[in-house]
């Protein structure tokens, strides 16, 4: 009998064991989110500074639940990082299926947002509620980068509950390795969402040139 997982249930430990997946220390496999990173302007950086007060204003009233998260946050950093251009297709809510043949499981899941070019993964941002620790959604973020159907080199990934943003990247091969960048909060004194909107183009003009 086929046995039915959903992947918000995965732990990394299940993902390490089904899918022999790494966890990378080496500093140099994951340098995309700290160097070369595109400098914003100060137009950006004033549209970045409402996109704060925004947030920190309603987060004041209420918990932000995910569809808030994105419409306030995700979105218009969406927009700043042109991922809506011709180049890029969003599809929302992508159902993922994917057969484990030897566990005889299968494994169910929903991608909040999912950024494709053409049929290549760019981008998968995965909201949870602002008082969830944004490294909770880690291992459901990981089995959709992992089930990715082309099985490009190199995918990014991107984790946020609204408040914190951590980037991944995934080396697909035999034995698939990931890393993962330091966690960007809205909360500090500086606006972190400059480095984060950097980080977003530059992963965006990376698989624009694949």
């Amino acid at each position: 009998m086929v046995k039915t997982i959903q992947a918000k249930n995965l732990s990394l430990y299940d993902l390490e064991n089904k899918f022999n997946l790494t966890l990378v220390d080496d500093e140099q496999f994951f340098t995309e989110w700290r160097e070369d990173l595109p400098v914003i302007s100060d137009l950006e950086k004033q549209s970045l500074d409402r996109i704060k007060t925004n947030y920190l204003n309603l987060s004041r009233r209420r918990p932000l639940l995910e569809d808030l998260v994105k419409m306030v946050v995700l979105s218009p950093l969406l927009d700043l990082a042109d991922f809506y251009n011709k180049d890029f297709d969003i599809k929302t809510e992508a159902e993922v299926d994917l057969c484990l043949e030897d566990d005889g499981e299968i494994i169910k899941g929903y991608i909040d947002i999912l950024t494709l070019r053409q049929d290549l993964w760019v981008l998968v941002i995965e909201c949870k509620r602002t008082q969830i620790d944004v490294m909770s959604a880690l291992p459901q973020l990981l089995f959709y980068m992992l089930n990715n159907p082309n099985y490009v080199k190199d995918t990014f990934g991107l984790i946020s509950n609204g408040r914190e943003f951590v980037f991944l990247k995934l080396v697909q091969q035999a034995c698939p390795e990931y890393a993962y960048s330091k966690a960007f909060d809205i909360q500090t004194r500086e606006n972190e969402l400059y480095p984060v909107l950097s980080i977003l183009k530059l992963l965006g003009s990376l698989i624009s040139v694949k």
